[in-house]
C-alpha cells in the first residue's frame, strides 16, 4: 500500500467535472484506491463517494492505493490533482 497527501488547489475542489475526471482515472487501474478526508474514507472509483466528500478548494486529502499497479495509480492521481484538473 502506498499513500500521499494532496491539497486541492483548483477553484471548485472535488465537484462535478474534477470529481468525474478523478473517478475516470481511478477506474483505469486495477488497484483499490481510497480517498480520506477528515474521518471519511471513500472509494475513489465511485462518483457518489467522491461527491459525498464535499472536498472544496484548499482541502487536504490523503490518497491510499493498494494493488498491483499502486505506484503508477498514485502517481497519476497526484499529477491530476497537481494539474488543478486541467482547469487553469
Amino acid at each position: 500500500m502506498v499513500s500521499n497527501k494532496a491539497v486541492l488547489t483548483n477553484k471548485s475542489g472535488l465537484h462535478a467535472r474534477p470529481a468525474s475526471l478523478l473517478v475516470e482515472l481511478a477506474n483505469k487501474f486495477k488497484s483499490e484506491i481510497f480517498i480520506k478526508k477528515d474521518n471519511m474514507t471513500i472509494n475513489a472509483k465511485s462518483i457518489m463517494g467522491v461527491m459525498t466528500l464535499g472536498a472544496a478548494h484548499g482541502t487536504e486529502i490523503i490518497i491510499e492505493v493498494d494493488g498491483s499497479d499502486e505506484e503508477e495509480a498514485l502517481k497519476a492521481i497526484i499529477q491530476l490533482i497537481d494539474s488543478n484538473f486541467n482547469e487553469e
